[in-house]
């Protein structure tokens, strides 16, 4: 997160690998977030009885989609529900464009994203209000050189850090919506740490996927006893200002977030590339992550993501493959998410600090919350994250960064064939691995 932030061959489709080729027509990571979180929610695997009532409507859990969906458009009016089939998502243009939640099975089904109710609450918070949103866009990068959270010249510490308005609370304008896509926008102008004005704006197309566009997307075979949604994210950034976006001045990335609910039995799943024995992965943003919480088999980084211990890592840009996910044995949700990733590109370190070069960065990332020194916590949840390369783009250029996330439910046996075909891995592997 931005917290305050098997075998032998893996086989990835090549349908998959060629849509998600980084775009990036006009231009040749996550440190840390705040430590002030409070804890509210508990862990998903829990019964709620807490109820919701809207419209004379029956009342829905907490945990389902209707009551997401209630409790969203109570806070955002505007909020916007897309469909396809039985799968739905919940978009908001008041938060920010955030996609909230997702369902696989209509309005009483599970409702997939991670929401911090709390949040929607009091006063505004100085330095970051953690809305939730199971994928939600940032500008990066978070620190370093050309930090966008830290004014000129100040220590890089809590006290100093600040969420710019325009990606934490300000609204965003629709300005195209159907049953199933909606574009949205945001003019943005912001200061680095290197004190340069970077004028910006941003469109963020979203597209809920029907089950055939999922299981062609993805090279599936169809089985109507597993019950899928997926959504696309296109979002694209554009240089607005009068003067190119250089090494000099420093520049932004986009950078896509995807909050979920954690269990005791839930899995992270990001495959690399192999070819060297150097570690693949950056693992101590926030202290080294214990060893008994990660693994390494065969070209597939395993991390667990109970919400019982704070740990973020980042897979290098050279390492990265296009494609991450997550299996929680417990409520029997494969989730994954496809991503644009460029090998060959320069991605923006994001940490605290100026010492490391300032094209350091990860390209993929991935974070499990858990308890501060203090004992509070904000979620649980854990986070699958992509960054976008740097944005060294000349005035009126733009990029473009995609990232979509799936989810599936349904038999063991088929959620398994799934993983089988896009990993190459069984679930029997996963749910051993720790």
């Amino acid at each position: 997160m931005n917290h305050m932030n098997l075998r032998s061959i893996t086989i990835f489709p090549l349908a998959v690998l060629g849509l998600y080729a980084c775009q990036s027509p006009s231009a040749n990571n996550a440190a840390g977030q705040s430590d002030s979180m409070q804890k509210d929610q508990p862990d998903s695997g829990q019964k709620t009885r807490q109820n919701i009532a809207t419209n004379g409507q029956p009342e829905m859990p907490k945990g389902s989609f209707a009551y997401d969906q209630a409790f969203i458009h109570r806070h955002d009016s505007g909020s916007i529900v897309l469909t396809s089939g039985d799968s739905k998502i919940i978009l908001s243009p008041k938060y920010q464009a955030k996609v909230f939640t997702s369902t696989a099975s209509g309005d009483s089904g599970q409702s997939f994203g991670w929401i911090h109710y709390k949040a929607f609450e009091g006063p505004e918070d100085a330095h970051m209000n953690a809305y939730g949103g199971e994928n939600r866009l940032w500008l990066g990068p978070e620190g370093g050189k050309f930090s966008l959270f830290f004014p000129k010249g100040a220590k890089m510490e809590f006290t100093n850090w600040k969420t710019p308005a325009p990606f934490d609370t300000e609204p965003w304008q629709l300005t195209a919506k159907s049953m199933t896509g909606a574009t949205l926008e945001k003019t943005m102008h912001l200061a680095n740490y290197a004190g340069e004005q970077l004028d910006l704006s941003i469109t963020r197309n979203i597209q809920i996927l029907t089950r055939g566009g999922i299981d062609s997307l993805l090279k599936l075979d169809t089985d109507r006893t597993v019950h899928a949604v997926g959504y696309r994210t296109e979002n694209t950034l554009i240089n607005t200002g009068n003067k190119p976006w250089t090494e000099a001045t420093g520049m932004p990335c986009l950078w896509l977030l995807d909050m979920f609910n954690p269990s005791a039995a839930t899995t992270i799943i990001i495959p690399y590339r192999g070819h060297t024995t150097a570690k693949p992965a950056t693992t101590d943003y926030f202290g080294e992550i214990p060893a008994d919480r990660i693994r390494y088999q065969n070209n597939i980084l395993f991390f667990r993501a109970d919400g019982k211990h704070r740990g973020k890592l980042g897979v290098h840009p050279q390492r990265a493959r296009p494609m991450a996910g997550s299996y929680d044995a417990v409520h029997g949700v494969l989730t994954v998410t496809l991503f644009d990733t460029d090998a060959n590109a320069k991605f923006l370190n994001q940490e605290w600090n100026t010492a490391k070069p300032p094209f350091s960065g990860d390209a993929v990332n991935a974070y499990n919350d858990g308890p501060l020194g203090d004992g509070s916590q904000m979620g649980p949840f854990y986070e699958l994250e992509s960054v976008s390369p740097a944005a060294l783009l000349g005035p009126g250029h733009s990029m473009v960064h995609r990232h979509s996330v799936f989810h599936f439910t349904g038999p063991e046996a088929a959620l398994g064939r799934i993983s089988q075909r896009l990993w190459g891995l069984s679930l029997d592997t996963v749910k051993k691995v720790f």
